[in-house]
């Protein structure tokens, strides 16, 4: 029987009683972010054995954030809101744990009537890095990580190895390159699906110069889509700025996103009226930032071959997607693992 600490809440009526061995694993989890974490947890609630393996050296996927002279700075997601009771539970211990908190419900607008306000949900943001919810979530869980994943055949295998299922938590491109063809349920889920490229810039100022705001959606702009104040969204005041390029700007800087810094830097502080350029400016490139299209109903993906996928492009492309789709394939599976 497995031995992981069981939380209140769900559980599977049935015994999942089936121990891993050297030939044989539980669950395996691929990709270490917020979906395959929360998928992750809900097997660990139920008392399925489960390991995440994560290519990353560290976990959070794009809830990413990267560290500048001490100071997180978050690349990837910029914030979440929250309208799941579930998800608020979570949200709930992350702000008592003194890791999330609420950033605006404001931002502005740039687009040919100039500059608006724009209200809208509460955005949260975090201020240590939104990589750092994740990794909250994944306490207490077998995380690998500089685990790189090459293959996932029928059985299901993973890398050669028997497993009692396989979660493959990320963008379906980046699916498809480990499934072996023969799994034709998991690899048509895949392929439906449709993704868009981003670079993220954060630039470093010598001061806070720019007008009043704490984000921007940059509208009908041949460069930028949203530019955030990482200061005002951290809650230090850094004179910092993140900025995010539109999918069609992105594409023609896949192979060199660093040589995208200039026109980056120069499209901001034109937008937001800055002489003084920025001390330092780092891009990364996320070839597969955000889900447009999927395939199939429901919140995540389980086929008779034991192949499970979550990920926010099992519905809108945000956080609480992400997190609900490996919350609710968790529960789907430990319960078929449990007979239930």
């Amino acid at each position: 029987m497995c031995q992981y600490p069981r939380a209140d809440g769900f559980m599977p009526a049935g015994t999942y009683d089936r121990p891993m061995t050297a030939d044989r694993a539980g669950v395996v989890v691929v990709g270490a972010g917020i979906a395959g974490v929360a998928c992750a947890t809900e097997l660990a609630r139920a008392g399925i054995p489960v390991e995440v393996r994560e290519r990353a050296r560290v976990t959070g996927g794009r809830m990413a954030s990267k560290r500048f002279d001490g100071r997180p700075a978050d690349l990837g997601a910029a914030y979440f809101t929250v309208d799941d009771p579930d998800f608020a539970a979570v949200v709930a211990d992350w702000q008592a744990a003194g890791l999330a908190r609420e950033w605006t419900d404001s931002l502005v607008a740039y687009g040919p009537r100039g500059r608006e306000q724009v209200r809208g949900p509460v955005r949260w943001a975090a201020p240590r890095g939104l990589r750092s919810l994740v990794e909250h979530l994944a306490e207490g869980l077998p995380v690998t990580h500089d685990r790189l994943v090459m293959t996932v055949e029928p059985g299901p295998r993973v890398d050669g190895r028997a497993a009692e299922a396989v979660v493959l938590a990320m963008p379906g491109p980046q699916a498809a390159l480990l499934l072996d063809p023969a799994l034709a349920e998991a690899t048509r889920a895949v392929a439906a699906q449709r993704w868009v490229s981003t670079l993220s810039a954060v630039l470093h100022f010598p001061a806070r110069r720019w007008p009043d705001f704490r984000g921007a959606f940059v509208n009908d702009h041949p460069v930028l889509s949203l530019v955030c104040d990482d200061g005002d969204r951290r809650g230090d005041g850094a004179p910092v700025l993140v900025a995010h390029t539109t999918p069609q700007f992105a594409a023609g800087h896949l192979l060199q996103p660093t040589g995208a810094r200039p026109e980056i830097e120069q499209a901001v502080r034109d937008l937001l009226g800055l002489s003084e350029p920025a001390a330092t400016t780092h891009v990364h490139r996320w070839t597969y930032a955000r889900p447009t299209m999927v395939g199939e109903g429901g919140t995540y993906h389980l086929d008779d071959d034991g192949i499970g996928l979550a990920g926010d492009a099992f519905g809108r492309p945000r956080v609480q997607s992400a997190w609900r789709s490996g919350h609710d394939l968790g529960r789907a599976l430990a319960a078929r693992l449990a007979g239930v």
